[in-house]
């Protein structure tokens, strides 16, 4: 089969998980959008009630946490892996755990996903969102420099593949990964968005830079959340192997059929069944 048919192949088998990831992405966009304007715009009696920078990220960090953590306890999230995040596909490519086709299309669906919700919040809160201090809820490194927004990316991404990795493959925990999830985005938007606005996710970046023509040294949010995450998958390899990696997705639901691994789904009424 040429790259071509095998490309639309993949295409025509496996598009539900492709816009589930957009999907994802774009709720995860319009959510942060929607509590940052409230929170950060004076426009709004949020901004008012809660005025310290630090409970406003502990707001903002509680609202991004659930929103994942909803996401991907999702029935599509469920289905498609909800990655929503082209630096996890593109790690769990290098883990052989996903098709190219498959990761190519995963990130270009986060990539439109994203972009449609940043659009979907200017075009409901208008000015509110689009002027300074939201401004599109762009990522910029801090004044404390490029260097050490690199060095934040850096580190919560890696924190963040290798709880995915560990939890995700330990059968007591996988059914919990979404929690823990939910728990480092929330500490990651408290203390580590002051060095770099906190970002991890290179479509998260571009959706928000694309409307908004702030692309300051956007390289790093591209470089940074990448290189962190095939770290950690590289250090769980050197630790547990890659005959402890099930899969590509963050919670592997017996219910909802895996376009990475082959599962199908069982039907509910059967007996309990791990992956």
């Amino acid at each position: 089969m040429s790259k071509t048919m095998r490309m639309i192949t993949t295409l025509r088998q496996h598009w539900p998980e492709y816009l589930m990831e957009a999907w994802g992405l774009g709720t995860f966009m319009l959510a942060a959008g929607l509590v940052g304007t409230f929170l950060f715009s004076p426009h709004y009696l949020p901004h008012n009630f809660v005025p310290h920078p630090l409970m406003q990220r502990v707001v903002m960090g509680l609202g991004m946490g659930l929103t994942a953590m909803g996401i991907m306890y999702s029935p599509w999230g469920k289905q498609s892996g909800a990655h929503i995040n082209p630096a996890v596909s593109l790690t769990f490519y290098r883990l052989g755990k996903m098709q190219y086709w498959d990761m190519v299309f995963y990130i270009l669906f986060q990539f439109i996903g994203g972009l449609i919700g940043v659009l979907i919040v200017a075009f409901l809160l208008k000015q509110a969102f689009i002027d300074p201090p939201v401004q599109y809820i762009v990522t910029i490194p801090s004044g404390a420099g490029v260097a050490v927004a690199f060095i934040g990316e850096f580190i919560i991404s890696v924190m963040m593949m290798g709880m995915v990795l560990y939890s995700s493959n330990h059968p007591k925990l996988a059914p919990l990964s979404p929690v823990f999830a939910a728990c480092l985005i929330t500490s990651f938007v408290i203390f580590e968005s002051p060095l770099s606005g906190f970002s991890m996710n290179p479509a998260r970046t571009v959706a928000s830079a694309l409307p908004s023509g702030i692309w300051t040294a956007i390289w790093l949010y591209f470089v940074a959340p990448i290189a962190g995450m095939l770290t950690a998958a590289q250090l769980y390899l050197v630790i547990r192997g890659k005959h402890n990696i099930f899969c590509a997705k963050l919670y592997h639901h017996p219910h909802y059929r895996c376009i990475h691994c082959g599962w199908k789904p069982l039907r509910r009424d059967r007996t309990k069944t791990t992956f």
